[in-house]
C-alpha cells in the first residue's frame, strides 16, 4: 500500500486506502460525530484502520481551514471550531498526518487523476454539507499563504438574486452574515424551499421532485442560479478549463448539465465558458487527494504537514 487518505466532512468521515496504482484496495466509512472528543477519537481510530494495511502516510483533508500561526481549526460544519484538530488527532492516534482542506485535496485529486486529467486549470467545488473549492496549475495546488483561498462558500451570497427572490439573509456558520453557502449548500437548498415555497424540502426531495412539482422546481431553479452565479465569479477570478463538483450534492442525476447550462445563459456574449464535470473519485475524491498530499510529503520531518499545498 502507497498511501491512505481521510475525507472528513460534516457528515461523514470515509477513510481510502490506496496501492501503487493509486486505486482504492479498502475503505470504510462512519459518521462524523457532533462533538469535539468524539471527532478526535473517530479520527484516530480512523487512522489507525489504514495503518493496520501497512506503514504508509496518511493525509487528512478536512471542511474547514486551520490556522497557521496557531494551529487551531476554523470551521463552519464540523464541531471543531478554535480548536487544536491537527495536534489532538496525532496525539490519539500516535502517528503524524498531512493535514489540508477537503475541497482543495479535493481539486488536487481530480487534476491528477480524475475529471481534471489532461487540462491545465482545474477547480474544484465541493456542494455538500458546506461549500468550498481549490485551484490547481499545471497539475499544482496554488499557494496559499493564510490558507483561506478556495473558502468559496464564504462569499457573498450574488445581491440581484438574493433581491428578487427575497431570499433570507442568515449569520453562517463561519459568523458572517449572507455567505452564499447558506444557500446553495445541502441545508442551504432547504432554506431556499422553506422561503421560497414555505415547505422545508429536503436536498434529495427537491432533487427528486423537481421535474414533477412545481414548487421543487421553482427551488431547483433558484438554485440553479445562484450556483451558476458561483461558478461564473471563479471563471472571473481564475478562469478554469474545468470545475470538478464533488459532496454529496454533485450525485443529483444530471446536475452538471443543467448547471452547465444556467452557466452558459450568463457567460459574456460569443465567450465560452468552463466545462462542467463530476468528480471521477466521487463524493470522497479528496480522500485520495490528501493521500497524494500525504505520500509527497512524507519525507518532511515537522511533525503534521498542514498545507495548501504541495511540498
Amino acid at each position: 500500500m502507497i498511501a491512505a487518505g481521510i475525507d472528513l466532512g460534516g457528515t461523514k468521515i470515509e477513510t481510502q486506502v490506496f496501492d501503487r496504482n493509486w486505486d482504492v484496495v479498502a475503505r470504510q466509512r462512519v459518521a462524523t460525530p457532533k462533538d469535539y472528543p468524539a471527532l478526535v477519537t473517530a479520527l484516530a481510530e480512523q487512522i489507525k484502520w489504514a495503518k493496520s494495511h501497512g506503514d504508509m502516510p496518511v493525509g487528512i483533508g478536512a471542511a474547514g481551514l486551520v490556522n497557521p500561526a496557531t494551529g487551531l481549526a476554523l470551521t463552519a460544519n464540523i464541531c471543531a471550531n478554535g480548536m487544536p484538530l491537527p495536534k489532538d488527532v496525532m496525539a490519539a492516534a500516535g502517528a503524524r498526518v498531512t493535514y489540508m482542506n477537503d475541497c482543495r485535496a479535493l481539486a488536487l485529486s481530480e487534476a491528477i487523476f480524475g475529471a481534471g486529467r489532461g487540462h491545465r486549470v482545474v477547480a474544484g467545488l465541493i456542494l455538500g454539507t458546506g461549500v468550498g473549492g481549490g485551484l490547481t496549475i499545471d497539475g499544482k495546488l496554488q499557494p496559499s499563504g493564510r490558507q483561506i483561498s478556495g473558502e468559496y462558500g464564504h462569499m457573498s451570497a450574488p445581491a440581484h438574486l438574493v433581491a428578487a427572490h427575497d431570499l433570507p439573509i442568515v449569520t453562517c456558520g463561519c459568523g458572517a452574515l449572507g455567505c452564499i453557502e447558506t444557500l446553495i449548500a445541502g441545508p442551504g437548498m432547504t432554506r431556499l424551499s422553506q422561503a421560497l415555497i414555505g415547505r422545508a424540502l429536503s436536498a434529495p426531495e427537491i432533487a427528486e421532485q423537481r421535474h414533477m412539482d412545481a414548487g421543487a422546481a421553482k427551488v431547483w431553479d433558484v438554485w440553479l442560479g445562484l450556483t451558476a452565479e458561483l461558478l461564473q465569479t471563479l471563471s472571473r477570478i481564475s478562469d478554469p478549463d474545468v470545475v470538478v463538483l464533488g459532496g454529496g450534492l454533485s450525485k443529483i442525476p444530471h446536475v452538471t448539465d443543467e448547471l452547465q447550462a444556467k452557466l452558459d445563459q450568463i457567460q459574456f456574449n460569443g465567450f465560452e465558458t468552463a466545462s462542467v464535470h463530476v468528480a471521477e473519485g466521487g463524493d470522497t475524491s479528496g480522500a485520495r487527494g490528501a493521500a497524494f498530499a500525504a505520500w509527497q510529503a512524507q519525507g518532511s520531518d515537522d511533525g503534521a504537514a498542514v498545507t495548501g499545498e504541495l511540498k
